[in-house]
């Protein structure tokens, strides 16, 4: 059983946890998955099939690695925003822009996944990495998402899963809920959010699940694909 408050997703204090974190997640993300972590946005911006012309929301951007992933892909979009509620974060998401001159390419806003500043059908596609299950309210932000999409356009999301087999199951929790942990401590004072992590994943929705809640939605042509022996999971989708 997952303790209620190990998982609260408040958005105060998910904002307040990424704050905490934002100067080391980076170096995290990839050291906590042995820099597997690039391949699953590549294969992510694979999935959108993009043309050049898109404008592409990354919802939960974080530190804009997908933004910048859409942006610089051959094709890339035309246009990328990436919208989170850290501030911290966002302030890295820009050094980082700078640092590779993609300021014009790419723009950064502070918003609520479940209440985005975007006008309705103004997107062509949205992307998600590892965000969508720190989202309190997680069918609001997938209407949200419905909303802001042109009709027939994309939606790409990353998350973590429970692998189904035995095995696999077993060497992932015990990596996540006892390694992953004790590293995120060792390299990160603030450690909450690598107790959150663990069992912010095994509270959120079921592959099957999420599928579900994004056909209720409006979605069509949903998919999960398991990425990494089940690991993570690849959904792809469109705006009906």
């Amino acid at each position: 059983m997952v303790a209620e408050d190990a998982v609260s997703k408040s958005p105060d204090r998910i904002s307040a946890m990424f704050d905490a974190i934002a100067g080391r997640y980076d170096l995290l993300n990839h050291v906590l998955s042995a820099g597997i972590d690039r391949r699953w946005r590549a294969r992510a911006i694979r999935a959108l099939a993009l043309s050049g012309g898109e404008r592409v929301l990354d919802l939960c951007t974080g530190t804009a690695d997908l933004a910048i992933a859409a942006a610089t892909a051959l094709p890339g979009a035309a246009h990328v925003v990436g919208l989170d509620f850290s501030s911290a974060m966002l302030r890295i998401a820009q050094g980082k822009l700078r640092t590779r001159r993609l300021e014009r390419g790419v723009s950064l806003a502070r918003g609520d996944a479940t209440n985005m500043p975007v006008a309705d059908a103004s997107i062509d596609a949205v992307t998600v990495a590892f965000g969508i299950r720190n989202v309190e309210r997680t069918e609001t932000a997938c209407a949200e998402i419905r909303r802001v999409l042109k009709p027939g356009g994309r939606l790409v999301v990353l998350e973590f899963a429970i692998p189904h087999t035995a095995v696999c199951r077993a060497i992932y929790l015990a990596y996540f809920r006892r390694v992953l942990p004790w590293i995120g401590r060792l390299v990160s004072r603030p450690d909450a959010a690598y107790s959150y992590l663990p069992a912010s994943v095994s509270a959120f929705a079921s592959p099957p699940e999420f599928v579900k809640i994004l056909k209720r939605c409006g979605f069509t042509d949903v998919r999960a694909v398991p990425l990494t022996f089940g690991i993570v999971c690849l959904y792809t989708a469109r705006r009906s």
